[in-house]
């Protein structure tokens, strides 16, 4: 796999709370993507901190990892020409009220903050987020 063909994402605790894994992954996969990795895992505090490390001068960061770690979520790493750029796409921008219509997030998101789904924002942090929560052997293809 060559960067540029990968992306990584994240399903946030609001909408596996909500019950929305299926209905996502089904968008995900209907939009072209194929699952290279994927896991159900819980956050710990230090892995929150370490993956958002970036924003921790940010007022936000301290909710931020609370809301990252209240409940499980579903990390995976997406394959498809033009990965990041199509993914991002898919998922909407950031605001689900500015989102487009069928976006992932116009569709699952309550919120900026509870925004449903991470999309690497660019090939070089797509490639450093799976390596954050997934080894060379957890990976398809």
């Amino acid at each position: 796999m060559t960067i540029g063909e990968f992306t990584f994402a994240i399903i946030k605790p609001c909408a596996v709370q909500s019950g929305y894994i299926g209905d996502i992954l089904a968008d995900i996969l209907k939009a072209g993507f194929e699952l290279s990795a994927m896991k159900y895992l819980r956050i710990t505090k230090p892995q929150a901190e370490a993956f958002y490390v970036e924003h921790k001068d940010r007022p936000f960061f301290g909710p931020l990892v609370e809301y990252m770690t209240s409940t499980p979520v579903v990390a995976m790493i997406l394959k498809r020409d033009n990965a990041v750029a199509e993914f991002r796409k898919l998922i909407g921008t950031t605001d689900p009220a500015t989102a487009a219509e069928g976006t992932i997030r116009k569709k699952y998101a309550r919120s900026i903050r509870e925004n449903a789904i991470h999309g690497s924002d660019c090939n070089a942090n797509a490639a450093e987020e799976a390596s954050f929560f997934f080894s060379q052997f957890e990976r398809y293809g």
